[in-house]
């Protein structure tokens, strides 16, 4: 058995991971990463990367056919071997000898095999039938990310289904899937799926996407069925059979056949064999975090991205990550700390101003509160909406534009506390409503950000029209009492 001594030791080697790692060494802290699979973790091979991929093509292929002229030209249908081999290519065909050539490069340690904590600031790693006992000088760092949920269905192990891994690598395209579930990871892989001409059918509880504004499910149902995906909503799922066929779905509207079965009914922490009975936390629960992403009652352990519960979305975990190591090596060295809200070592944003695109068609983009949200936490709001294909930049860029946005007003800070966008390409619009909201940019300041035309960002223009000028209301207010 072996013992290192290091001041740090992540457990997860994803993109969480890798950042916490990379600031703790930037602050001058000697650190390992204990990885048990590939160097670059879910988003990287499975997640955000390989079904981002699979879903361009269709999206280009969509937008050359609503541009006459380009429509003309496009002629044929998506090339599915073609789009599994750029998949590939962005998955780096599954080998991480990339990503461990960054860790070496930015001096981070590796130690390949499974990380339990075995005792206070003590990691102990198997692999192969061999120990390795790594002490922490200052702490362990928990960035093992989330596994897809399996819900309590009868028949469902016994049925093979598929989870987003198997989704976004698979080498063929099954004839028909059916997904159960309706959040993003299910809309997504319908929209995927259907654009490489598979039969797809999705069997959601109830409405799709239902974290987000209540007309971006309505939109995105629409658009699905419109493409031939069969979206049944309202739908229970009551029993699963794997036949030499495929998979038979007994639901509570009938029953469902289909090559392949995807679940897609949320994640789990992926915390269930850690170790942390050792330290008196539970298995397989979400580690709570302060805003440092210190677990409270241990000033040694840290539970950093999706294993936190707190954003499940990788930026938001590298987010998390950048405050964290830092606050590590802060700590360690005895520096001040900057804890207060939107501080240096805090992840504040993990509260209001979650940036999300879900990648659809339409596709949609939020950040920030919903109306309901804002209401349910008191704020007194102003909901703007306007349709984005009556902006010039957006009827340009295709025939028949059909988009929403949205803006909440929080008329009391007059600030913007949310925005939702709905149609294409309006991913690049979020950035924008994100900096707006993080910076509580006023409103009457936001009249002289001056979007540039003809593009789609003249929507803020739009919305700020709508909502009026607070200083002209005023004015107006007082010409009213001096007349009264």
């Amino acid at each position: 058995m072996r013992h290192l001594h290091v001041d740090v030791v992540v457990i997860g080697g994803g993109p969480v991971g890798e950042n916490v790692a990379d600031r703790a060494v930037q602050g001058g802290l000697e650190t390992v990463i204990v990885e048990q699979d590939l160097v670059g973790g879910e988003c990287s091979y499975w997640a955000c990367m390989p079904s981002k991929a699979l879903l361009r093509p269709g999206q280009a292929l969509r937008a050359a056919q609503a541009v006459p002229g380009a429509a003309e030209a496009v002629t044929g249908t998506l090339n599915v071997p073609e789009v599994l081999r750029r998949r590939d290519a962005f998955a780096h065909n599954w080998s991480d000898t990339g990503q461990v050539r960054w860790l070496q490069g930015a001096g981070i340690g590796l130690v390949r095999g499974r990380g339990r904590i075995s005792g206070e600031r003590e990691v102990t790693v198997t692999a192969d039938g061999e120990a390795v006992v790594i002490s922490a000088r200052h702490a362990i760092a928990i960035a093992t990310g989330s596994i897809a949920s399996m819900p309590d269905i009868p028949g469902l192990s016994a049925a093979r289904p598929w989870t987003s891994r198997e989704a976004t690598s698979t080498h063929s395209i099954p004839a028909s899937l059916a997904i159960i579930g309706g959040g993003v990871i299910a809309t997504e892989i319908a929209t995927a799926y259907s654009s490489l001409g598979a039969d797809v059918t999705i069997i959601a509880r109830g409405n799709l996407l239902e974290s987000l504004e209540p007309f971006v499910g309505d939109r995105v149902a629409e658009s699905l069925r419109s493409s031939g995906v069969r979206v049944q909503t309202g739908t229970g799922t009551i029993r699963l059979d794997r036949t030499a066929d495929g998979v038979v779905i007994e639901t509570t509207r009938g029953t469902v056949t289909a090559a392949e079965v995807l679940i897609a009914t949320g994640r789990a922490p992926a915390t269930h064999d850690l170790g942390l009975e050792t330290v008196g936390l539970s298995p397989g629960h979400w580690l709570a975090t302060d805003d440092t992403l210190r677990v409270p009652g241990y000033d040694w352990l840290y539970a950093v991205g999706d294993v936190n519960g707190r954003a499940l979305l990788t930026h938001q975990g590298k987010y998390q990550a950048r405050a964290a190591g830092d606050v590590i090596a802060a700590r360690a060295k005895g520096l001040l700390i900057s804890d207060t809200a939107w501080g240096t070592h805090v992840a504040t944003a993990d509260h209001v101003a979650v940036p999300q695109v879900v990648f659809t068609d339409p596709e949609i983009a939020a950040v920030g509160l919903t109306a309901d949200q804002a209401r349910a936490a008191g704020m007194e709001i102003r909901v703007l909406d306007y349709n984005l294909g009556f902006v010039a930049g957006a009827s340009l860029s295709r025939d028949d534009y059909n988009g929403t946005a949205r803006m909440i007003v929080d008329t009391k800070h007059n600030v913007v506390v949310g925005a939702t966008f709905v149609g294409p390409d309006v991913a690049e619009l979020l950035h924008a409503a994100t900096t707006a909201i993080v910076a509580q940019v006023p409103i009457d300041r936001l009249w002289h950000v001056v979007p540039a035309y003809p593009t789609i960002s003249e929507i803020w223009l739009r919305l700020l029209e709508q909502y009026g000028r607070p200083a002209a209301r005023s004015v107006a207010s007082r010409e009213e009492m001096t007349h009264a």
